[in-house]
């Protein structure tokens, strides 16, 4: 592949992405702005870093920054890490260190290690929704139980489940700040032996996700077909595949080898964190022909076109349909459940259709094929399965309320 030329930068209007090589994009955007890209792999994992905009960053200077940070690679230096934790040391004050800044640094510092993008973003909206009102501009060590408990006590009954996910992350910055010496004693975040005796045990129940029954679903399909919307399009693609909404819904068409009718979903973007192989059927195949030529890089693009469906959208289609009472993750549960009762096909099969780990971490360690060819010839039975029901009469509890 030919390099990028002064003259094909400045002039090029077309949104895509054109390669200057080892790893280097200009990225059009559809409003026509133009954009610098470093594509790397660190520790297995693949990144995106911006480099700035063009005519800003000239394609001589990205080629230069770009050079500057594969040095960094080879030296075994994460480029992006590295940024995000010289920003935060740039905006920090002179004086003492509050929990804001020390909460970004702990993030930058561990969301390389972390599943997914969507983990940090939680972290961050978490903190700055709930944390940062109360403890935001407090030294890291002048926080004491009774701040704590500022956050924690309106929230603690309401959403627990949010309000204990805080205390943990509380807990993590202030133990990160002890590590660095900004501050000194017990961490009164601390659950055990400190807020146990303060605050009062949630009661938690795992609530499985509502799940249509697989005999509705024939009727479901079809009533989506009678919709000409992209949330209609990707809720057909998790049906058909068995995907979580947010692999479906931030999907790449450079993730599609649709000669071998086969979908790569990267690891950065699976919940496991590891790489999934998913056999497409002829189903699958036609709802991403239904979508081809909507947008350059994503297969189910926003209203924006800025980038991949929110996953709400889904959910919103469904109750357009009077399917409120069920939920888009749980198709999955709807086909794991038809696996196991109309099928033959063995656990291990159906599992890793799911992208689902093995339990068993020896059984793990020696079973490091993917079954792509059996997992194909289950997604077939299930695409089969779900025509036939297509084509009975629509069920009252899909046509009405």
């Amino acid at each position: 592949m030919s390099k990028l030329t002064q003259s094909f930068v400045k002039a090029v209007l077309e949104p895509g992405r054109y390669s200057d090589g080892r790893g280097l994009f200009l990225r059009v955007a559809v409003s026509g702005g133009k954009s610098w890209v470093l594509r790397y792999q660190f520790e297995k994992r693949r990144h995106d870093l911006g480099l700035g905009g063009y005519p800003a960053v000239s394609l001589k200077a990205a080629r230069l920054a770009a050079d500057t940070l594969r040095l960094g690679l080879a030296q075994g230096i994460d480029p992006l890490l590295h940024r995000q934790v010289a920003r935060i040391d740039e905006i920090q004050p002179t004086g003492p260190v509050t929990f804001r800044v020390e909460a970004e640094r702990y993030i930058a510092t561990h969301r390389q290690s972390w599943k997914s993008a969507r983990h940090a973003q939680q972290w961050s909206h978490s903190l700055r929704d709930h944390v940062y009102p109360v403890l935001g501009d407090l030294p890291v060590d002048a926080i004491d139980t009774d701040h704590v408990l500022q956050v924690l006590v309106p929230i603690w009954t309401q959403i627990p489940e949010t309000a204990f996910r805080l205390r943990n992350r509380i807990e993590l910055v202030l133990d990160a700040g002890k590590a660095r010496q900004l501050r000194s004693g017990e961490n009164p975040a601390r659950w055990r032996g400190h807020l146990d005796k303060l605050l009062p045990r949630h009661k938690r129940s795992q609530v499985p996700f509502s799940a249509m029954p697989a005999e509705r679903l024939g009727a479901f399909v079809r009533q989506l077909d009678s919709l000409d919307t992209t949330a209609a399009r990707a809720c057909e693609l998790i049906i058909y595949t068995a995907c979580r909404s947010a692999e479906v819904c931030e999907a790449r068409w450079s993730e599609f080898d649709l000669v071998n009718r086969t979908w790569t979903i990267d690891a950065t973007r699976m919940k496991a964190g590891k790489a999934h192989r998913v056999p497409l059927v002829d189903a699958a195949l036609q709802v991403l022909e239904q979508q081809r030529g909507r947008h350059p890089v994503y297969v189910f693009p926003n209203a924006r076109r800025s980038r991949g469906l929110p996953g709400n959208a889904i959910r919103r289609m469904m109750e357009s349909l009077l399917a409120s009472d069920y939920v888009p993750h749980g198709f999955r549960s709807c086909f794991r459940t038809w696996a196991a009762e109309s099928t033959d096909y063995p656990r291990d099969v159906c599992e890793m259709a799911l992208a689902h780990s093995l339990d068993d971490k020896v059984e793990a360690a020696y079973h490091r094929g993917d079954l792509l060819e059996k997992r194909r010839q289950l997604m077939q039975a299930w695409s089969d399965f779900i025509e036939q029901g297509a084509r009975l009469p629509l069920s009252p509890h899909l046509s009405a309320d």
